[in-house]
């Protein structure tokens, strides 16, 4: 049952990365990417799960924090660069 969801999760992550790189604007890139991330933290989490391995978790939850950190610095880059109507359609 949890290497079904792990396969779920990959397919999600696949279509994540398939919005990022296609994303009409900027915004919609860095949710994707957020997106990608919070679902590569559940991934390694299901996987902790089933190889009997609590340290994952560990891993997971550094994983998530690099994750937020990184988001909120993109999103603060753009907010005060004005570059973010670059790709926005009128």
């Amino acid at each position: 049952m949890l290497a079904a969801a792990a396969v779920a999760l990959l397919v999600v992550m696949v279509m994540a990365l398939v919005r990022a790189m296609l994303g009409p604007t900027i915004y919609d890139r860095i949710l994707a990417v957020n997106v990608f991330g919070t679902k590569t933290v559940l991934l390694i989490a299901v996987v902790g799960f089933l190889f009997g391995r609590p340290d994952f978790l560990d891993i997971a939850l550094v994983y998530a924090l690099i994750n937020f950190i990184s988001v909120i610095g993109v999103l603060r880059y753009f907010e005060y660069s004005g570059s973010s109507q670059k790709g926005a359609k009128p």
